[in-house]
């Protein structure tokens, strides 16, 4: 139970950080720790304690096998968390360029 708090409070830490900062690559860290927050949290929960890989043996039964479907998903949410990163470091690369400032608001009062 204990590291499920643990995975809340290291989302709220994201979440904190996303909300006060005005830093455009400290909201992308910020939003990057809510990620892995939220990947750490599905990897728990298809966790079992003495678990096997999920490798059927047919000369053995009653064996205990940790579900696969969630380090699948955590996976693909991997790479798909990557290439939203990446979208938001190019799009703070060229708001750089044109306005000289990392600075949401700076950016908001540049406007033109």
């Amino acid at each position: 139970m204990t590291v499920y708090i643990l995975c809340f409070v290291l989302f709220l830490v994201g979440l904190y950080g996303v909300i006060t900062r005005r830093n455009l690559i400290k909201i992308a860290i910020s939003m990057s720790i809510m990620e892995f927050s939220i990947f750490l949290l599905l990897v728990l929960i298809g966790y079992i304690d003495n678990g096997l890989a999920p490798i059927v043996d047919p000369g053995t039964t009653g064996q205990v096998y940790v579900d696969p479907l969630p380090q699948a998903m955590v996976l693909t949410a991997i790479v798909i968390g990557l290439a939203t990163t990446a979208m938001l470091m190019a799009i703070a690369i060229r708001l750089y360029r044109k306005y000289k400032t990392f600075d949401i608001r700076e950016i908001k009062n540049l406007r033109g």
